[in-house]
């Protein structure tokens, strides 16, 4: 198969065609052509660059650098037979995209494919500390079934069941996405590794692989799968997710017949 690699250089669009041999586990086919038109190829300005991202860089452009397409798709062909192997097992990946323009994009996302998530604030310890983090979930599930059973109504004031969603609604901000994760995620997927570095160093801390996205101002040191993307484009972390989510479902699709 052949894929356009194509970046604008000094208002001149410079495309090669790279011919490009896929693996016979790959469950997903990427198309670097959508990835250059989501935008996934625009770094950050060149003074706020991570030297260590260099082998990720094709060049710089007005003042900001070019991510190689060429690393994006390479990085992908990687990660996401992986994704799907996770999947397969039946093992959850945590989604994590705290960034305020990427919350809703991440939450569909995992909702779509069922996977846990966290798109509001990384509560600390979420884990690392599981015991405390259980309590609170169990806390506000044992809240929901006595508000849905009516429980709460009969036995308090307006005021005080009022009150009572309330703390409902805040525990389920904190904890939503992850209420029904029984068990510690096999892996987690960061859309944005510098907003959720706390995310990452606690799946450091379990040696829990981490997928990032990682545009040009971060250090892919401690992540497992760097992926290289503008972490900014909305149209291009939607485009990855989007095949994160194609992995998981060839994955789950695969789970199932067996289970058949």
């Amino acid at each position: 198969m052949k894929q356009f690699c194509g970046v604008f250089l000094g208002g001149v669009a410079v495309f090669r065609i790279r011919g490009t041999k896929r693996k016979e586990n790959m469950s997903v086919d990427v198309d670097m052509k959508a990835l250059l038109e989501s935008g996934a190829h625009f770094g950050h300005k060149t003074s706020r660059w991570h030297p260590k991202m260099a082998p990720y860089i094709h060049s710089r452009r007005q003042g900001a650098h070019i991510i190689n397409l060429e690393k994006t798709v390479d990085a992908l062909d990687e990660a996401l037979p992986k994704i799907t192997e996770i999947a397969k097992s039946g093992k959850k990946i945590l989604f994590v995209g705290t960034k305020k323009q990427l919350k809703e994009v991440v939450k569909t996302a995992a909702e779509e494919v069922k996977m846990p998530y966290v798109t509001n604030r990384w509560v600390g310890g979420t884990l690392t500390n599981v015991e405390t983090v259980n309590k609170q979930i169990k806390k506000v599930k044992d809240l929901e079934r006595k508000m849905e059973s009516g429980e709460l109504e009969k036995r308090y004031s307006k005021l005080e069941v009022q009150r009572y969603q309330e703390e409902i609604d805040t525990l389920n901000e904190r904890y939503g996405g992850i209420k029904e994760m029984s068990e510690q995620p096999a892996a987690i997927f960061v859309t944005d590794a510098q907003v959720d570095a706390n995310a990452i160093k606690e799946a450091n801390a379990l040696k829990i692989p981490v997928y990032a996205i990682t545009d040009t101002n971060i250090d892919p040191t401690n992540i497992d799968f760097a992926i290289p993307a503008n972490d900014d484009s909305v149209k291009a972390v939607t485009l990855i997710l989007d095949y994160v989510k194609e992995a998981i479902k060839a994955g789950t699709k695969n789970s199932d017949a067996k289970k058949a």
